[in-house]
Protein backbone atom coordinates (compact mmCIF):
# COMPACT_ATOMS: atom_id res chain seq x y z
CA UNK A 1 0.00 0.00 0.00
CA UNK A 2 1.17 3.52 -0.77
CA UNK A 3 2.33 4.99 2.57
CA UNK A 4 0.38 8.18 1.83
CA UNK A 5 -2.83 6.27 1.10
CA UNK A 6 -3.28 5.03 4.70
CA UNK A 7 -3.92 8.63 5.74
CA UNK A 8 -6.37 9.15 2.89
CA UNK A 9 -9.18 6.61 3.29
CA UNK A 10 -11.23 8.40 0.62
CA UNK A 11 -8.45 8.01 -2.01
CA UNK A 12 -10.23 5.12 -3.71
CA UNK A 13 -13.27 7.40 -4.20
CA UNK A 14 -11.65 9.51 -6.93
CA UNK A 15 -14.19 11.13 -9.23
CA UNK A 16 -14.27 12.58 -12.72
CA UNK A 17 -15.12 16.22 -13.40
CA UNK A 18 -18.71 15.34 -14.27
CA UNK A 19 -19.24 13.46 -11.00
CA UNK A 20 -17.50 16.25 -9.09
CA UNK A 21 -19.57 19.03 -10.65
CA UNK A 22 -22.76 17.22 -9.61
CA UNK A 23 -21.67 16.49 -6.04
CA UNK A 24 -19.81 19.79 -5.44
CA UNK A 25 -21.70 22.42 -7.47
CA UNK A 26 -20.51 25.43 -5.45
CA UNK A 27 -16.82 24.64 -5.87
CA UNK A 28 -17.29 23.56 -9.50
CA UNK A 29 -18.99 26.89 -10.27
CA UNK A 30 -16.21 28.91 -8.62
CA UNK A 31 -13.52 26.88 -10.40
CA UNK A 32 -15.24 27.12 -13.80
CA UNK A 33 -15.88 30.85 -13.45
CA UNK A 34 -12.32 31.67 -12.33
CA UNK A 35 -10.84 29.32 -14.95
CA UNK A 36 -12.72 31.22 -17.67
CA UNK A 37 -11.91 34.65 -16.20
CA UNK A 38 -8.17 33.92 -16.36
CA UNK A 39 -8.40 32.61 -19.94
CA UNK A 40 -7.95 29.02 -18.67
CA UNK A 41 -4.80 29.79 -16.65
CA UNK A 42 -4.30 27.80 -13.45
CA UNK A 43 -1.33 26.91 -11.28
CA UNK A 44 -0.42 23.23 -11.09
CA UNK A 45 1.44 21.73 -8.13
CA UNK A 46 3.32 18.50 -8.77
CA UNK A 47 6.02 16.61 -6.90
CA UNK A 48 9.59 16.78 -8.18
CA UNK A 49 11.83 13.69 -8.20
CA UNK A 50 13.49 14.92 -4.99
CA UNK A 51 10.07 15.15 -3.27
CA UNK A 52 9.85 18.93 -3.20
CA UNK A 53 6.78 20.61 -4.73
CA UNK A 54 6.86 22.32 -8.12
CA UNK A 55 4.40 25.04 -9.19
CA UNK A 56 3.81 25.49 -12.93
CA UNK A 57 1.33 27.43 -15.04
CA UNK A 58 -1.10 25.29 -17.02
CA UNK A 59 -4.23 25.73 -19.10
CA UNK A 60 -6.47 22.79 -18.19
CA UNK A 61 -9.30 21.95 -20.59
CA UNK A 62 -12.78 20.54 -20.22
CA UNK A 63 -13.52 17.81 -22.75
CA UNK A 64 -16.09 15.00 -22.79
CA UNK A 65 -17.16 15.67 -19.19
CA UNK A 66 -13.60 15.40 -17.87
CA UNK A 67 -10.95 17.86 -16.77
CA UNK A 68 -7.68 17.39 -18.69
CA UNK A 69 -4.21 18.58 -17.71
CA UNK A 70 -2.54 19.22 -21.04
CA UNK A 71 0.28 21.33 -22.37
CA UNK A 72 3.60 21.37 -24.15
CA UNK A 73 5.12 17.87 -24.17
CA UNK A 74 8.39 16.99 -22.42
CA UNK A 75 8.01 19.63 -19.73
CA UNK A 76 9.06 19.00 -16.15
CA UNK A 77 5.49 19.16 -14.85
CA UNK A 78 4.51 16.25 -17.11
CA UNK A 79 7.64 14.30 -16.13
CA UNK A 80 6.54 14.85 -12.52
CA UNK A 81 3.02 13.55 -13.25
CA UNK A 82 4.43 10.53 -15.08
CA UNK A 83 6.47 9.63 -12.01
CA UNK A 84 3.87 10.57 -9.35
CA UNK A 85 0.30 11.21 -10.53
CA UNK A 86 -0.71 13.37 -7.55
CA UNK A 87 -1.46 17.03 -8.22
CA UNK A 88 -3.11 20.16 -6.89
CA UNK A 89 -4.66 22.68 -9.26
CA UNK A 90 -5.39 26.26 -8.21
CA UNK A 91 -7.24 28.94 -10.12
CA UNK A 92 -4.93 31.84 -10.82
CA UNK A 93 -5.49 34.62 -8.29
CA UNK A 94 -4.33 38.15 -9.00
CA UNK A 95 -5.72 39.96 -5.95
CA UNK A 96 -4.93 39.67 -2.25
CA UNK A 97 -8.66 39.50 -1.55
CA UNK A 98 -10.20 37.18 -4.13
CA UNK A 99 -13.66 38.78 -4.20
CA UNK A 100 -14.47 36.70 -7.26
CA UNK A 101 -13.36 33.60 -5.37
CA UNK A 102 -10.73 31.00 -5.98
CA UNK A 103 -10.71 27.22 -5.99
CA UNK A 104 -8.31 24.34 -5.46
CA UNK A 105 -8.73 20.81 -6.76
CA UNK A 106 -6.51 17.88 -5.90
CA UNK A 107 -6.27 14.31 -7.01
CA UNK A 108 -4.42 12.00 -9.37
CA UNK A 109 -4.06 11.98 -13.14
CA UNK A 110 -4.84 9.09 -15.44
CA UNK A 111 -2.74 8.86 -18.63
CA UNK A 112 -5.31 8.12 -21.34
CA UNK A 113 -3.58 6.38 -24.25
CA UNK A 114 -6.68 5.84 -26.43
CA UNK A 115 -5.82 7.21 -29.90
CA UNK A 116 -9.51 7.82 -30.69
CA UNK A 117 -9.81 10.04 -27.59
CA UNK A 118 -6.63 11.86 -28.67
CA UNK A 119 -8.13 12.49 -32.11
CA UNK A 120 -11.42 13.78 -30.67
CA UNK A 121 -9.52 15.98 -28.20
CA UNK A 122 -7.40 17.47 -31.00
CA UNK A 123 -10.50 18.14 -33.11
CA UNK A 124 -12.29 19.80 -30.19
CA UNK A 125 -9.21 21.90 -29.41
CA UNK A 126 -9.03 23.06 -33.03
CA UNK A 127 -12.73 23.93 -33.12
CA UNK A 128 -12.53 25.82 -29.83
CA UNK A 129 -9.20 27.65 -30.20
CA UNK A 130 -7.91 27.22 -33.76
CA UNK A 131 -4.78 25.53 -32.34
CA UNK A 132 -4.18 22.55 -34.63
CA UNK A 133 -2.98 19.33 -33.01
CA UNK A 134 -4.94 17.12 -35.39
CA UNK A 135 -2.96 14.13 -36.63
CA UNK A 136 -0.22 14.55 -34.03
CA UNK A 137 0.83 11.85 -31.58
CA UNK A 138 0.19 12.59 -27.89
CA UNK A 139 2.85 11.24 -25.59
CA UNK A 140 0.50 11.80 -22.63
CA UNK A 141 -3.08 12.94 -22.24
CA UNK A 142 -3.81 13.31 -18.54
CA UNK A 143 -7.39 13.15 -17.24
CA UNK A 144 -7.81 14.51 -13.70
CA UNK A 145 -9.56 12.34 -11.12
CA UNK A 146 -10.42 14.36 -8.03
CA UNK A 147 -10.11 13.34 -4.37
CA UNK A 148 -10.74 16.73 -2.82
CA UNK A 149 -11.51 20.37 -3.49
CA UNK A 150 -12.12 23.66 -1.80
CA UNK A 151 -13.12 27.17 -2.73
CA UNK A 152 -13.31 30.48 -0.99
CA UNK A 153 -15.27 33.59 -1.67
CA UNK A 154 -14.83 36.83 0.23
CA UNK A 155 -17.62 39.28 0.86
CA UNK A 156 -18.37 42.25 3.08
CA UNK A 157 -16.37 41.28 6.16
CA UNK A 158 -16.97 37.58 5.49
CA UNK A 159 -15.19 34.58 4.11
CA UNK A 160 -17.01 31.49 2.83
CA UNK A 161 -14.88 28.37 2.51
CA UNK A 162 -16.49 25.36 0.84
CA UNK A 163 -14.82 21.97 1.25
CA UNK A 164 -15.53 18.69 -0.56
CA UNK A 165 -14.37 15.08 -0.52
CA UNK A 166 -15.79 12.19 -2.56
CA UNK A 167 -18.79 10.52 -0.98
CA UNK A 168 -19.52 13.57 1.17
CA UNK A 169 -21.62 16.67 0.52
CA UNK A 170 -19.96 20.05 0.29
CA UNK A 171 -19.35 21.62 3.69
CA UNK A 172 -19.49 25.39 4.19
CA UNK A 173 -17.33 27.17 6.76
CA UNK A 174 -18.46 30.78 7.18
CA UNK A 175 -16.08 33.23 8.88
Amino acid sequence: MNPHARNLPYLWLMTTWKEFSISAPVIAEVFTRRHAATKNLCMLATLRADGFPRISPIEPRFFEDELWLVGMPNTTKFHDLGRDPRFCLHTATVETEPNEGDAKLWGRVRDVQDKEVHARFAEAMFEETGFDLRGQEFEHLYAADLIGASSLVTGDDSLDITIWRPGEPERLVHR
